[in-house]
C-alpha cells in the first residue's frame, strides 16, 4: 500500500495538466475541505477495514482482481471532470477513448467491423445481447448450459423470452447431444455459449455449437464475461484453445474488463459482429444529442448515463498493457492459469484431498477427503473457516451430484442433494509464486479440523 500512496504524486501531476484545459475560464475556487470532511473520510477508511484482503495473493476465493494502479489513477483523474458517456455533451474526450478502447477489445476477437460499447457490467451487457436476439428472432427460445450464469434465465424472463437450461456433460461443459435435442424442436433463436463458467471455469465447446448452427440456423451469443481474455494465452488445452480460435464467427460477445481486464467496477462490454443491429437502438432525443453530428454512444446503448471514468481507465490500461499474445498482459493471465494447474496437481497427488476436473482456465474445485457427500460438505465448510483464520481466503461451491459422480465414481456415498466443495480463482499473476504457501496453509488448516 505504500507504493499506492506514493502514486498519488503522479495523480497530482496529472491533475495539473488537466487543469490547463480550464485556464481561459474565469477564476473559480471550489470550497476547500476542512476538519469535518477529514473526520468523515477517516471514518470511511475505518469502516472500509471490514473487507477481505482482495489484492493479496492469499485471497484465493472469488473473482476479485485488483485494478491496475494506472486504471485507479486514470479513473480518479477523470472524476475531477466526471464525464458521462451517454452523449458527447457530457463526455466528449471520454467517449472518444471508449470507442478506441472497445475497438482494441474487438480486434482481440478478430473483428474490425462491429458495433459495441462499454456497460455497467456483464449483466447489462448480456441483457443487450439477448434483447437484440429477441428483436431478430421474436418469441424464440434462448438456450444456455445449466452451468451458465443464472443471469441468462433471469434476463430472458425480463425480456419475456422463453428460456431452457441445457444439461452439462461430465466436464461441466454444455452437452452437445442435449443441445441438439432442443434444437430439433425448431423454436430456438439463440444459444448462449459460455467461455469460462462462473462456478467452475469450464469452456463450452463453441466449435461444436457453430457446426450445429449451420444446420439449425440459430444465433450464437458468447458470454465470456469472466473468460474472454484467455484467447491471448498460449497454455490452454485443446477444447478451450479451439473454442477461442473461433470467436470471430459468433454473433455477439460479452466480456468484463472489471474481471481479468484490471479495471475498477463496473466495466462490462458488449460487441455485435453485425453493426446494422444498431437500428434497434434508434430513438428520438432532441434534448440530448445536439452538440455534434458524430455518433453519440447513447444512440447504441440501452443504458443512458454511464461513467466516462470507466472508459478513461480502460484506455489507459490497454495503452500500458496492449491486448497482444505473448505480451505482459497475456503472460499475467497465463501465470494465473499455471498457478491453478500447479495447485490442482498438488491436491491430486495428496490423498487428503479430492479433486474434480482439471482447470480449463484459472478456477479449480476440490474438497477434503471423506467417505460421503455429507461429510465432504461438513469438512469443506470447516476447512473454509479455519483457512480464513489462518489468513487464506477461499470460496465455496455447491457441486451438483451429477458432476461429483463423474469425478469420484463409487468411491463416495452420495447421501445429499449437492456437495459443498472449495473453489478458488487464481487470477492474480502473483498466485503462481504463492502456490506452495497456499497449499501449506490449507494443510495446516485441515490438520486443525
Amino acid at each position: 500500500m505504500v507504493l499506492e500512496v506514493k502514486s498519488l504524486g503522479l495523480l497530482e501531476e496529472s491533475l495539473g495538466v488537466l487543469e490547463q484545459s480550464f485556464k481561459e475560464m474565469p477564476a473559480f475556487e471550489a470550497k476547500p475541505l476542512g476538519d469535518r470532511e477529514r473526520d468523515i473520510l477517516l471514518r470511511v477508511a475505518e469502516r472500509m477495514q471490514d473487507n477481505y484482503p482482495y489484492p493479496h495473493p492469499l485471497y484465493a476465493g472469488q473473482m476479485l482482481k485488483p485494478p491496475h494502479p494506472i486504471a485507479r489513477l486514470a479513473y480518479m483523474l477523470s472524476m475531477w471532470v466526471n464525464p458521462n458517456n451517454h452523449a458527447l455533451d457530457g463526455g466528449r474526450a471520454s467517449s472518444a477513448l471508449e470507442k478506441e478502447a472497445v475497438a482494441e477489445i474487438a480486434a482481440m476477437f478478430g473483428w474490425d467491423q462491429f458495433l459495441g460499447h462499454l456497460t455497467g457490467g456483464g449483466t447489462m451487457a448480456n441483457m443487450e445481447a439477448l434483447w437484440v436476439s429477441g428483436r431478430l428472432q421474436p418469441g424464440k427460445r434462448i438456450l444456455a448450459s445449466s452451468m451458465a450464469h443464472y443471469t441468462h434465465g433471469r434476463i430472458s424472463e425480463v425480456l419475456q423470452l422463453p428460456f431452457t437450461a441445457v444439461a452439462a456433460d461430465e466436464l461441466a461443459r454444455m452437452d452437445i447431444a442435449a443441445l441438439e435435442c432442443e434444437l430439433k424442436k425448431g423454436d430456438v433463436g439463440t444459444v448462449v455459449v459460455t467461455l469460462g463458467t462462473t462456478g467452475v471455469g469450464s469452456v463450452d465447446p463453441l466449435h461444436k455449437v457453430l457446426e450445429l448452427k449451420k444446420q439449425y440456423g440459430f444465433r450464437v451469443h458468447v458470454d465470456s464475461a469472466y473468460g474472454g481474455y484467455f484467447g491471448l494465452v498460449d497454455n490452454l488445452e485443446t477444447n478451450a484453445a479451439t473454442a477461442y480460435s473461433q470467436l470471430n464467427e459468433v454473433d455477439s460477445i460479452v466480456i468484463d474488463p472489471h474481471k481479468h481486464g484490471l479495471q475498477p467496477y463496473g466495466c462490462g462490454c458488449v460487441l455485435f459482429r453485425d453493426a446494422s443491429v444498431g437500428r434497434f437502438y434508434k430513438h428520438d432525443s432532441p434534448y440530448t444529442y445536439f452538440s455534434s453530428d458524430d455518433m453519440h454512444l447513447g444512440e447504441i446503448t440501452l443504458e443512458c448515463s454511464r461513467a466516462g471514468a470507466s472508459a478513461v481507465a480502460l484506455w489507459a490500461t490497454q495503452k500500458l498493457l496492449p491486448l497482444h499474445k505473448g505480451g505482459e498482459f497475456a503472460n499475467g493471465l497465463a501465470n494465473g492459469r499455471e498457478a491453478a494447474l500447479a495447485l490442482y496437481k498438488c491436491l491430486q497427488d495428496d490423498p487428503k484431498y479430492k479433486t474434480t476436473f482439471e482447470p480449463e482456465l484459472d478456477i479449480l474445485i476440490w474438497a477434503p477427503e471423506a467417505k460421503s457427500t455429507q461429510e465432504i460438505s461438513k469438512q469443506s465448510q470447516a476447512l473454509f473457516n479455519l483457512a480464513e483464520k489462518n489468513h487464506l481466503h477461499l470460496a465455496l461451491l455447491e457441486l451438483p451430484l451429477s458432476l461429483a459422480k463423474a469425478c469420484w465414481g463409487d468411491s463416495v456415498e452420495y447421501n445429499s442433494e449437492t456437495v459443498s466443495c472449495l473453489r478458488s480463482t487464481l487470477m492474480k499473476p502473483e498466485h503462481l509464486e504463492w502456490v506452495a504457501e497456499i497449499k501449506r496453509i490449507m494443510d495446516e488448516s485441515l490438520a486443525g479440523i
